[in-house]
């Protein structure tokens, strides 16, 4: 689902040209623009950070390259920066700091700009890899709300969304582009319980209820995971997705609490509020909050592991001097 698109228009040598930056749930695209054509597009994940991108054009000699760089110059507005022979011509915000939000990040994680643009470059290889696997999951919260929608039945939207899932596992065995993610098992067997319980139940109420039934299963399996296995099961198959080290433990419980959560606000809407209302919440609401939620517990778990990778420096380093 987009978010928001920031447009940020320029001229050159008399021609037109405009950065449009467009923001999703799990990703973020930068476009490029020159007299209504796009030369250059660039895509990443949301969790590489939102760092700094760049683009270049040829000026109409071919003799020089131009370089548009697009950042954050607060946590909410996003400037560009053009240049010719790294001498500024334009900037869409005099005196702002395009490099603000990176800088923030940066600190988070005590990065340096150079672990930075490395981590970036790692996340897009990343996105690269996994992204057919969120667009697959985006697809199926939109076919539902689409088909629930159009039909006024839920209960046909939540079985046409299990036979599209089951569908993915069916074609993931035939082509090479990863659609499953790193959970095929464990989203195979929830998509089965899933079915099987709108086979058994044909009320549209416990359709809505379903997302709370199984926002508590899986916050169990979390739970049970990061309590008695340290999240070594999971954490290890979420961290594939990231470019820093996790503390996995500190991470799987608190997917498991995001998940108690979720669950018990699904619960709160579907009871108290009309079917309508509670679709339009599922669909456009539930996940925008759910992603604020595992961004910033995925934050707290980078710091943490960071700290732990940190004293065990020290502990080597202060080992090492005492046996010399």
């Amino acid at each position: 689902m987009r978010i928001w698109t920031y447009v940020r228009p320029f001229s050159y040598q008399d021609q037109d040209y405009e950065v449009k930056f467009i923001t999703w749930l799990a990703s973020y695209e930068s476009q490029l623009w020159h007299n209504g054509k796009l030369i250059d597009k660039q895509t990443f994940s949301a969790s590489s950070g939102m760092g700094i991108v760049e683009h270049q054009f040829k000026t109409q000699d071919g003799t020089d390259t131009v370089t548009v760089h697009a950042g954050f110059l607060s946590w909410w507005n996003l400037g560009i920066e053009v240049k010719q022979d790294n001498a500024l011509i334009y900037a869409s915000h005099p005196g702002k700091d395009i490099y603000f939000l990176s800088k923030k990040l940066a600190k988070f994680d005590g990065s340096s700009d150079a672990d930075v643009a490395k981590k970036q470059e790692l996340q897009a290889q990343k996105w690269q890899k996994n992204k057919h696997s969120i667009f697959a999951d985006i697809g199926l919260g939109i076919t539902f709300y689409i088909v629930a929608k159009v039909t006024g039945d839920l209960n046909l939207a939540a079985l046409v969304g299990v036979v599209l899932g089951l569908s993915l596992v069916v074609i993931q065995r035939f082509v090479k582009i990863d659609l499953l993610g790193g959970f095929a098992v464990f989203g195979t067997i929830m998509l089965m319980i899933s079915g099987i319980l709108s086979l058994i139940f044909q009320d549209p109420y416990f359709v809505q209820l379903k997302g709370t039934i199984m926002g508590l299963i899986g916050a169990s399996v979390f739970l049970t995971d990061g309590v008695f296995r340290q999240g070594r099961y999971f954490g290890n198959r979420f961290e594939r997705y990231f470019n820093s080290a996790i503390d996995k433990q500190f991470f799987i419980i608190g997917l498991g609490i995001i998940g108690l959560v979720m669950a018990s606000a699904n619960y709160l809407v579907a009871t108290y509020l009309s079917e309508d209302t509670w679709l339009t919440y599922k669909t456009f609401i539930d996940d925008p909050i759910n992603f604020i939620l595992f961004i910033t517990l995925l934050w707290q778990a980078t710091k943490r592991a960071s700290k732990v990778n940190q004293l065990d420096t020290v502990k080597i380093e202060a080992d090492s001097d005492m046996k010399s």
